[in-house]
């Protein structure tokens, strides 16, 4: 107890030495502390009130102030003041506290608070102007729009501060816009970035940034349509076509009304893509269905229209036989599966899809149906139903065409899908060898070409079976859009053995495109996820062509020089 009331005494006889006095700093923004020019400001930090019993008590003259080297504790007693804190100082706090109120200059005070709220007004005022003036400028450009979506008790505050505003001859309009549409941001309401009162500086400065992010990023159409017309990512209702559409268009008909096509000039054409107007003809004769000879194609098409419901008529009804029922129901379970859903899942369609895949599987025993398969027929059945149509296949009710159409798109599907089987047979054979070479080689190929992707594949030992069997399986169809995969057929039709030995060389361009994405991750599950589902869903004809290009380069470069395509 004795040694508590020494403590008590000492913190009472050194007052000067409290912890929490003020501690004058000393250097550029802070000059030498004058206790004659300070005495009626006593204001500290945070403006709070902590000023040192030695400056209030009268008669108490202040320590000259002598900047530099402070002088070091010398007894026990001052290390304790100027290191622990005085909680037990007891009443003392509450003596300095009234101590230090009656010296306080009430005039000084009001006047500093009210030259501090001016200036920041003006500046404020000023913000406000030229927020004003700014938004004028861009008023054209954007559509106003009041989005409400704030709880009950931040309305209620926004409404508290919305009228203190008004009171203080804030001119705010009651139509301020909170978000704005703009042409960049694809249709999307974009909300304000701030929850200051309407029409506030804070508010408009948000909304110019928000606005400034969305002008930076590249634009894109907010819905794309499921098949791209010949040069873009748009197709018969949007803008008329460039005049470079117009003159390939041109030369495309002028092909073609001929008496005789010229099959080598048609592919030649055909490599860089294909008008929509004119490629159920070009894909029909691209693949050897239809004839060179103008003459002879609608007696071709009639005869072998027939042939396929012929096939119909003989097979079809053995589908539940014992011998061929696990192959129709592997179909009936994958064509549900299969994209784009609003399309497949019409009765009419999937009808349509059961008898192609059944009768060519009937007809094919070396392989039968194999998983995969039935993707390959639905860029056929789409292209070929654009020749009865103008809008989008997305949004179209197949069951609305007339009967004949049905029944002709049907049997041209069949009959193009087998001249594409005919030449990559051979993947769907029993344990798929042609597969097995093509993602060998591709493993060789892709380690010539970048060595760094191929290497960050072993290391976390990722096979390339593991990904690649999908794309040669399905052709890259499970990794495009429908849009690409058409596009990209376009150029298969015209390659020479573009199906068989092409798309090997699309697959390394495709699979080096993600080098960047690949080497960023760092174990097996993020390699795989990435492989299975590369970001390619706003991809449109000009990421298409690009990746075309490359692989006509690998295969420029490789496909003559076996001895420089393998170590």
């Amino acid at each position: 107890m004795s040694s508590d009331g020494n403590k008590k005494q000492f913190w009472k006889r050194s007052a000067a030495k409290v912890p929490g006095s003020i501690q004058h700093v000393y250097g550029a923004q802070h000059p030498p502390f004058d206790p004659l020019l300070h005495a009626n400001v006593p204001l500290g930090v945070h403006g709070t009130v902590s000023v040192s019993s030695s400056l209030i008590k009268a008669g108490n003259k202040p320590p000259p102030a002598t900047p530099g080297k402070p002088k070091k504790a010398t007894t026990f007693q001052e290390f304790e003041s100027i290191t622990s804190d005085a909680w037990d100082v007891g009443d003392d706090d509450d003596e300095l506290l009234a101590m230090a109120a009656q010296n306080l200059n009430i005039e000084v005070v009001m006047e500093t608070a009210n030259k501090v709220i001016e200036n920041h007004s003006k500046q404020q005022e000023k913000q406000r102007l030229d927020d004003t003036t700014e938004w004028d400028q861009r008023g054209e450009e954007t559509q106003e729009e009041v989005v409400v979506e704030e709880e009950e008790e931040e309305e209620e505050e926004e409404e508290e501060e919305e009228d203190v505003q008004v009171e203080e001859g804030d001119a705010v309009s009651p139509d301020a816009p909170v978000a704005s549409q703009s042409p960049y941001t694809d249709g999307r309401l974009v909300k304000s970035h701030s929850e200051a009162p309407i029409g506030s500086p804070k508010d408009a400065a948000g909304e110019h940034a928000a606005l400034h992010r969305q002008r930076s990023l590249p634009h894109r159409p907010p819905t794309i349509p499921l098949v791209a017309r010949m040069a873009d990512q748009n197709t018969s209702g949007t803008p008329a076509m460039t005049e470079r559409e117009a003159s390939r268009l041109d030369k495309f008909k002028q092909l073609l009304a001929g008496p005789n096509t010229d099959l080598e000039e048609l592919r030649k054409l055909s490599w860089s893509g294909i008008p929509r107007q004119v490629r159920p003809i070009a894909w029909k004769l691209l693949s050897g269905y239809l004839p060179a000879n103008a003459e002879r194609r609608e007696s071709v098409l009639q005869r072998k229209r027939q042939e396929y419901f012929g096939f119909i008529q003989q097979y079809y009804d053995s589908r539940n036989d014992e011998n061929h029922q696990d192959t129709y129901r592997q179909i009936h379970i994958d064509i549900p599966r299969m994209s784009p859903e609003s399309l497949v899942l019409q009765p009419k369609v999937t009808e349509i899809f059961e008898r192609i895949l059944f009768i060519w599987a009937i007809r094919h025993p070396a392989s039968g149906y194999v998983q995969g398969i039935n993707d390959l027929v639905t860029p056929f059945f789409v292209v070929f139903v654009f020749e009865y149509i103008e809008e989008e296949v997305e949004n179209f009710d197949v069951s609305s065409l007339q009967e004949e159409a049905l029944r002709n798109i049907e049997a041209d599907s069949f009959w193009c899908m087998s001249k594409l089987l005919d030449g990559i047979q051979d993947n769907y054979t029993f344990a798929q060898p042609g597969i097995q070479r093509k993602v060998k080689a591709l493993e060789e190929l892709v380690s010539r070409i970048d060595e760094s992707v191929h290497r960050h594949m072993q290391q976390y030992e990722v096979e390339y079976l593991q990904f690649a069997f999908r794309w040669m399986n399905n052709l890259l169809m499970r990794e495009l859009p429908l849009r690409c995969t058409i596009r990209l057929w376009d150029t298969y039709q015209a390659e020479p053995e573009g199906f068989s030995h092409f798309h090997l060389y699309v697959c390394a361009a495709f699979l080096v495109r993600w080098r960047k994405e690949i080497l960023e991750e760092r174990d097996f599950q993020g390699l795989m996820i990435l492989l299975q589902n590369l970001p390619t869903m706003h991809w449109g004809n000009e990421e298409v062509s690009v990746l075309l290009a490359e692989a006509y380069r690998l295969k420029f470069a490789f496909a003559d020089a076996p001895n420089h395509y393998k170590r």
